[in-house]
This record gives C-alpha cells, sequence and structure tokens, in this order.
C-alpha cells in the first residue's frame, strides 16, 4: 500500500461505513481496483491490509461521538426509584451505556467465532460473497421501507429492543450486507422510526467497532512487529483521520436522506454495483484496475 491507496480506501470507508451499503464489501471491492489482492501480496502485507481495513473504521466511528457528543456523554440526573440497590442506581444513571453494551453483546460472541474459525478471513478475500450480498441486500431495501416503516416516536429503545437490533447486526459479519442496514432494518421492525434507528445504528458502532479495532491490534502485536513501520504507522493514521472528516460530512447528510427518502434509491445502487461486478466474474474480468 502506498499513501494515495490508504487515502481512497479511507474514503471509500468514510463516505459508506454509516450509508446502508457495505462499508466493508466497498473497500474490498477498492482493494481489487487498486491491485491489493492476495495473489499480489505478501502474507504479512496482506494480514496488515485487513487490520487496516478494520482500523481506519474506527477513525470513521469516532465522527458519531464528535457529531453526536452531547447524547453520547448524556447521564440520567433524575433519582432512581427508592430502594434501589448500586447496581440499579448505576443502572439508571448510565442507561444509555448499558443499552450499547445489551446491543453489542451479540456481535462480540459471532464476531469472535467467526475470526476465531478462519471465517472472516476469507469472507475478507471473496469479492464474490460481497458481489452477491450487495444484489440480495439492495432487493430487499427496494421493500423494506413499506415492510417495516411503521416506527412511532414514542416508541424509545429499551433493554429488549436494543438486543435485538444487536443479533441483527451480527448478519453484517457477512462482506456486502453492511452493519448499517442490518441494524437500521433492526430497529425499524422493533417499531423505531427510520431517523431514531438510524442514530442508535450510530452509536451501537462505536463500542462495536472499538472492539474490533482493538482485536486486530492486539492480533498485529502478536505476530512479527516488522509490520510496525513509521511508513504503516503513518498510513494507519492518515487513514483514520481521512476516514473520520469523510464519514463526518457523509453521516450529516444521510440521516436527513434517509428520513425523507428512505432505503430504495440505496437499493438500486446496491443492485448495480452487485451486478456489475458478477457479470465481469462471470466473463472472466479481473477487477484490478491497477497493475
Amino acid at each position: 500500500m502506498d499513501w494515495i491507496e490508504t487515502v481512497i480506501i479511507a474514503i471509500v470507508e468514510g463516505l459508506t461505513e454509516f450509508l446502508p451499503v457495505s462499508s466493508t464489501g466497498h473497500m474490498i471491492i477498492t482493494q481489487n481496483l487498486l491491485g491489493l489482492t492476495p495473489e499480489n501480496m505478501s502474507g504479512d502485507d496482506l494480514a496488515f491490509l485487513h487490520a487496516f481495513t478494520f482500523i481506519i473504521q474506527f477513525g470513521a466511528i469516532l465522527s458519531v461521538v464528535c457529531l453526536y457528543w452531547k447524547r453520547f456523554f448524556q447521564f440520567d440526573n433524575t433519582p432512581a426509584p427508592e430502594g434501589s440497590g448500586l447496581l440499579q442506581r448505576l443502572k439508571h444513571r448510565y442507561y444509555f451505556y448499558w443499552l450499547l453494551i445489551v446491543g453489542v453483546l451479540p456481535a462480540v460472541i459471532i464476531g469472535l467465532l467467526a475470526k476465531k474459525s478462519g471465517l472472516l478471513d476469507w469472507l475478507l478475500n471473496s469479492v464474490e460473497v460481497v458481489a452477491v450480498m450487495l444484489v440480495l441486500g439492495g432487493v430487499f431495501m427496494l421493500f423494506c421501507d413499506k415492510l417495516f416503516n411503521k416506527g412511532s416516536d414514542a416508541n424509545q429503545v429499551n433493554e429488549k429492543r436494543a438486543f435485538n437490533i444487536g443479533l441483527y447486526q451480527c448478519i453484517s459479519v457477512i462482506p456486502g450486507v453492511s452493519r448499517s442496514m442490518a441494524t437500521i432494518v433492526g430497529g425499524m421492525t422493533q417499531g423505531l422510526t427510520r431517523k431514531r434507528a438510524a442514530e442508535f445504528s450510530f452509536f451501537l458502532a462505536v463500542p462495536t467497532m472499538a472492539g474490533a479495532t482493538l482485536l486486530d491490534l492486539l492480533d498485529l502485536m502478536k505476530e512479527e512487529t516488522a509490520w510496525a513501520t513509521s511508513h504503516n504507522i503513518g498510513m494507519l493514521v492518515l487513514g483514520c483521520v481521512v476516514a473520520f472528516v469523510v464519514a463526518l460530512l457523509a453521516m450529516k447528510w444521510f440521516v436527513g436522506f434517509l428520513t425523507k427518502y428512505g432505503f430504495k434509491a440505496f437499493g438500486y445502487y446496491r443492485i448495480l454495483v452487485g451486478t456489475i461486478i458478477i457479470v465481469l466474474l462471470l466473463t472472466g474480468h479481473s477487477l484490478v484496475m491497477v497493475d
């Protein structure tokens, strides 16, 4: 990877992290277009590329903390119910963070199992899986507004809804599904409005991607530390900064667009991109555009 490739991948991540089009899937497609494939890379370089893919996602989701900082650092200062024990009082005061813990638990379990089994690494190398899931997810998105658009402003995120949304998030372990789409649709199935479901999806991304980033950093540290060159560290920092700035702008636009127009436009986009890739692969063409 060079600096230009780093910026390109980071821009793609920032643009797609909160859009229901699969940021991981788009980064895999971008890496293939840039020639960053297992056939063209050594084992150490490929391991760093996989870690880079997850680590810059953490840069993107930090934009949530920046944009929603007043809500992200919220505490319930009202008195806890009379007779509450210490744990109940803590839960009452930090209920927002408790909901995030409840919501992230399913992804922690499924993610660890997928990573330990090697399934996650295989999926990250499969552009075919990305293409198929883009099309399938796109078809679903053409109809999901009518199927689940019955949310009410009266419905709030509670423990049950947070856990169920977390279950939907587990589907996004498959590249091309989109974590954003899975969690927003999950929230809509729980009676939340599109806007409220989207915002909880943003909040849930913070502990989810923070955990994924930490695991990848630990895995990198366990391996040969030859990867920790000033060049690679510089690329990680640059990638996170670029992804953060681009995601901040994209997220502000997305909330307004989703609230007004719904998912259909994203569905058509996914079908178009996925179909083009499938046709290219079936006709024996390579996605590699850069030698």
